[in-house]
């Protein structure tokens, strides 16, 4: 399946086939690679994700009678049937818990969803950094959401979607992942405040330029709900308490040495006072920092000036913020040294996915350069393909 190929009438059909009626439509929702500022989400801070042109897409049917019923392309197994009054968080359902999370959590909200009925099918790589839970969360939302006419926002379904993931699977992410799938639009990174959810469209044609933004899927699985990432929400968490503030993003980038001072001066023996806060308040408040500098950048048309950001921004997940791995490293080293304006990891980190700004006419050799030293590593092959800003959430 093409990743910007959207199977419809596939899709449609196996519905059929499956529940014995046609969908009442068809929806598509994207991953994302984020650009830059990385665990600055739930810092309340700033953050710059595009939508790719992988989706997630979902044909579904409007049920009444409080059943919801499941089916994915993608994972081998039958229908997943659930009562939507029996729906419980932190059950474990594996990947229906994504979409039964969003009907648990509309209805937590007070909409009167009453059931249905979805086949889904996604071309966003599982385990990549590249968002395919909120690809998942955000196509049932938006589909629901058109299905019972709600009336609910691009912002309210992505908070939604938040909710189902944070409550219900039990991953205390932030929101930009479903913002940047459901409001991202082609041609444009996403500029989001997640403070105030409000955006701003920032127009990103590296074609224009003679660029290209390659993702480089390492195919290390990464699992976010093994703890590591809840350690470190907790860290920056502890970091704003010692530092008085409600979020780190209230720390600024110029009183940065003096609140590290702070912390290191802290003499209550609390978990603030540990060298690992100091870290990650140091990586938060830097990468905001970081996210404004690209901003600037871009609306100055210095398009290849925002590439040392990005490798700066990799040495600060590696160095503070501890959540690189010995391949993305391997990525970020290999493509600097043959040439790539600036590269780091995205994501959440543990592996997944790296992403490399370079010459479109480098794109080739810069991909050879990566594949022949993840073999002689004695890694798996990796996976390389460009990001194009592509379009958010949408009805097809």
């Amino acid at each position: 399946m093409s990743a910007v190929t959207e199977p419809t009438t596939e899709l449609v059909d196996t519905f059929t086939a499956l529940y014995g009626h046609e969908p009442a439509g068809v929806w598509a929702a994207p991953g994302r690679v984020n650009l830059i500022g990385e665990y600055t989400d739930f810092n309340e801070g700033f953050v710059m994700p595009l939508a790719l042109p992988h989706t997630a897409v979902a044909a579904v049917a409007r049920r009444d009678d409080g059943v919801l019923r499941l089916h994915s392309a993608d994972i081998e197994g039958p229908v997943v049937e659930l009562s939507v009054d029996s729906l419980t968080p932190l059950s474990d359902g594996g990947w229906a818990a994504y979409p039964a999370g969003v009907v648990w959590a509309l209805r937590d909200a007070g909409h009167a969803v009453g059931g249905a009925d979805l086949h889904l099918a996604s071309t966003v790589p599982t385990g990549a950094g590249l968002s395919s839970s909120a690809a998942l969360e955000v196509v049932t939302a938006l589909a629901l959401n058109d299905l019972y006419e709600l009336g609910l926002t691009r912002r309210e379904l992505a908070l939604l979607a938040q909710r189902a993931e944070n409550a219900f699977v039990g991953v205390p992410c932030g929101v930009m992942d479903q913002m940047a799938s459901a409001a991202c639009t082609p041609g444009h990174v996403l500029h989001l405040d997640c403070r105030d959810l409000s955006v701003r469209q920032v127009p990103f044609d590296l074609t224009a330029d003679g660029l290209t933004l390659l993702v480089v899927d390492t195919r290390v699985k990464h699992a976010l709900g093994d703890g590591a990432y809840a350690e470190r929400r907790a860290g920056c968490e502890a970091g704003a308490r010692a530092l008085g503030v409600s979020h780190l993003r209230d720390v600024p980038y110029a009183e940065l040495p003096a609140a590290l001072d702070r912390l290191s001066d802290a003499s209550d023996a609390s978990d603030a006072s540990d060298e690992k806060v100091r870290r990650y308040v140091r990586h938060v408040v830097s990468d905001d920092h970081r996210v404004e500098r690209v901003i600037a950048l871009l609306d100055a048309g210095d398009v290849r000036g925002i590439g040392p950001v990005l490798t700066e921004g990799h040495a600060s997940l590696r160095d503070d913020l501890r959540i690189s791995c010995p391949e993305l490293d391997l990525v970020v080293e290999t493509v600097c040294a043959a040439g790539a304006l600036g590269a780091r990891m995205t994501g959440g980190g543990f592996g997944g996915s790296a992403i490399v700004l370079a010459e479109a006419a480098d794109a080739e050799s810069l991909t050879k350069a990566v594949q022949e030293a993840f073999a002689a590593a004695g890694y798996a092959a990796p996976r390389v393909f460009p990001a194009v800003a592509s379009a958010g959430a949408r009805r097809l």
